[in-house]
This record gives C-alpha cells, structure tokens and sequence, in this order.
C-alpha cells in the first residue's frame, strides 16, 4: 500500500510517501508545503490544498494518515492547526483514500514501542526503520514519516484481526 503521511500546520506541513508492502517500507519521497505568514489564511489554507492535490495527483497513493489534533496550550495554534488538518482530509476524501488519524501517542507507541518517547527518539527510530542516512528536517517531515510506520502497521494489525473474525 502506498501511504501519504501528514503532519498538518498552517506555516509548514510536513509530508511522507512510503510504500508498505509485507513488512517493509521503501520510502518515495518526502518533505513539506510551506506558507508565508504574511499571506491571508485562506490564501495559505488554499496553498496547502493545491500542494496536497499535486502530490496525490503525482505519487497516487490510496491512504492518507494524519495526526489528529492534540490540544496546545496557545488555542490560536490549535485552531490554525485544525483548519489545515481540516483541508488535509478534504484532499484525502476527495480524491477517495483510505484516511486514518492516529494521536501522538499511537504515532510514538508504533514507531518506539513506548507512547511517552521524547521527539529525538521518534526522529531517530524514524531513521533506522526507513533507513535514512539522517534525520528528515524540518520536524513536521520527520513526524509526518512517523506517521505513515504508524498507519503501515496499525492498518496491518487491523486487517489480520478482521481475516480472523471472518
């Protein structure tokens, strides 16, 4: 299955497309859409979704996996945060994927097997499970690889326990 991976924000939304096949993943590309913050909101909002649609439109992949929201002490962020996670899974609808959200702490239980990992433990074990030379920067593009681990084996797991009740 192919995965496209988001870590959403308004200024930078990080992005990974990863192959998951068997128990292996091969990483196709990653990095992120950025927006200036002197632009309107939904001038950046709109950004965002034309930078999503040309990925989809390019790599096809069938599942998009996003973090859900978690709540931040700054309610500004977090209401920036949840319009761009809002455009993500419009993209992800639209072009009828497979979506799935996973909280921090699922992201941090499947790619470090311990949900309280600090963020340079995820980053790191990010690294050795795609078997990248070095840590994907900026951290959005490193959380949102995290997240594709996360979906590659949750969505695995879950398709195993569904064959079993059938």
């Amino acid at each position: 299955m192919l995965i496209l991976g988001i870590d959403p924000g308004t200024a930078i939304t990080g992005y990974g497309i990863v192959q998951f096949k068997g128990n292996k993943f091969t990483v196709i590309d990653y990095g992120s859409i950025q927006t200036c913050s002197k632009i309107p909101l939904a001038e950046r909002l709109k950004m965002l979704y034309s930078g999503l649609q040309e990925l989809i439109s390019f790599y096809k992949p069938e599942h998009l996996a996003v973090e859900e929201l978690f709540f931040n002490k700054n309610s500004k962020t977090a209401l920036a945060v949840g319009q761009a996670r809002g455009v993500v899974l419009l993209a992800g609808a639209n072009n009828k994927m497979v979506v799935a959200e996973y909280t921090p702490l699922q992201v941090k239980q499947a790619v470090v097997g311990y949900g309280r990992a600090e963020k340079q433990q995820v980053q790191e074990m990010v690294r050795l499970i795609l078997n990248l030379e070095k840590v994907p920067k900026p951290d959005d593009v490193a959380d949102a690889l995290a997240i594709t681990i996360c979906h590659g084996h949750s969505y695995r797991v879950k398709n195993i326990l569904q064959a079993k009740d059938d």
